[in-house]
């Protein structure tokens, strides 16, 4: 790919950048820079290497669905004073 100062500027222009000379001089040489390393991946030999989608393996770590008995109305409300024909009661709105 030709990197020059077109380029640079059509990025620019899409990216809705105002670029001094000076800035489009180092965008050029920063994104050959770029493009070389991006290049000298593309060497290297993949044939026998499995695609990694996530970095980390991916495994289920949820529990076991095992039913259990619920807790009673005494046993929901036991902890709190704010409660009122068995619902929680919160502040009045504003």
């Amino acid at each position: 790919m030709q990197v020059d100062k077109e380029l640079i500027l059509r990025v620019a222009k899409n990216a809705k950048l105002t670029l001094t000379e000076e800035e489009i001089n180092q965008f050029t040489f920063d994104f050959k820079d770029i493009l070389n390393s991006f290049s000298i991946l593309n060497e290297v030999d993949t044939k026998n290497t499995e695609p990694s989608l996530h970095p980390v393996p991916l495994k289920n770590n949820t529990r076991e669905d095992t039913p259990t008995p619920c807790l009673t109305s005494e046993e929901i409300f036991s902890n709190t004073k704010h409660k009122k024909n068995n619902y929680f009661v919160g502040p009045k709105a504003l």
